[in-house]
Formats: structure tokens, C-alpha cells, sequence
């Protein structure tokens, strides 16, 4: 059973959490694009499109923890530093694409934004995808683990 979870959460991780940062990713110049040149119709389009991208799969991403608790309860390692700094590392990416990358891609797309406040966007977008790299690490080297990886 631990397999199957393990599974599940990572493949949860790849299909939900990567479109998200990319997407996110691709947004801030997709934006200073569309607010380059306003009457491109579809320069438009592809902010909407990143955004919604990373609004579902946000969604969608929901199942990375739920399967990372449920395995990490079947291996036992609930307990274990790697896996709570981990957690606190995902709290703090959800946050961050919570309160200010999706509401501020949303600004945008409904026609406010500015080229300054895309940089903005860009180096909190960074920051998030900084702690999903970070969150990856862990989960992969795991300091301190007894399993043998």
C-alpha cells in the first residue's frame, strides 16, 4: 500500500504542482506582452489561459498532501524533521500562491497591472516555485532518513 501512496503522491506532485509552476512562470512576461501592446487580442488570451492553468491545477494540487500525509503515515515518518520542514515549506508555497500570485494574476486579468507590478508578480513567483524546488530536494535526499535513500 505504501507504493501505491508513495505513487499517487508523486505523480500528483508531477501533474498538479509543475503546470502550476510553469505557468506561473510564464505569466509575468505574458502580462508585460498584453500591456505592451493592448489591442493584441491574443496576448490577452494567454494570460487568461496561464491563469486559469494555474488556478486548476492549484485546485488539482490539493492532492500532493493529502497523498504525502497518508504516506508518510504508512512509512512512519511522520515525525521526522525532513518531513516537517517539508510540510512548512509547502504551507508557505500555498500561501504565497494563494494570497498574492493567483489574486494578482487575476488584477491582471481583468485589466489592472502594471510592467512594475509584474516584476512583482515575477519575483513572488520565483520565491514559490524556490520552495517547491526546495520542497522536492527534501523529499528526494531526506537528511536524516533511515530508509537508505
Amino acid at each position: 500500500m505504501t507504493k501505491f501512496l508513495l505513487a499517487v503522491h508523486v505523480l500528483a506532485a508531477i501533474v498538479a504542482v509543475g503546470p502550476v509552476t510553469v505557468a506561473a512562470s510564464m505569466f509575468p512576461p505574458a502580462a508585460r506582452r498584453a500591456l505592451a501592446a493592448p489591442e493584441d487580442v491574443r496576448a490577452a488570451e494567454h494570460v487568461r489561459l496561464l491563469h486559469r492553468i494555474c488556478r486548476v491545477y492549484a485546485g488539482v494540487g490539493i492532492a500532493v498532501p493529502v497523498f504525502g500525509f497518508l504516506t508518510a503515515g504508512a512509512m512512519g515518518v511522520l515525525g521526522d524533521t525532513w518531513l516537517i520542514v517539508s510540510v512548512l515549506l509547502t504551507l508557505a508555497a500555498a500561501v504565497l500562491l494563494i494570497v498574492l500570485v493567483l489574486p494578482r494574476q487575476e488584477a491582471f486579468t481583468e485589466g489592472g497591472g502594471s510592467a512594475e507590478a509584474t516584476v512583482r508578480l515575477g519575483m513572488v513567483t520565483g520565491i514559490f516555485n524556490l520552495l517547491w524546488a526546495t520542497v522536492t530536494v527534501l523529499m528526494i535526499v531526506r537528511p536524516g532518513s533511515t530508509t537508505g535513500a
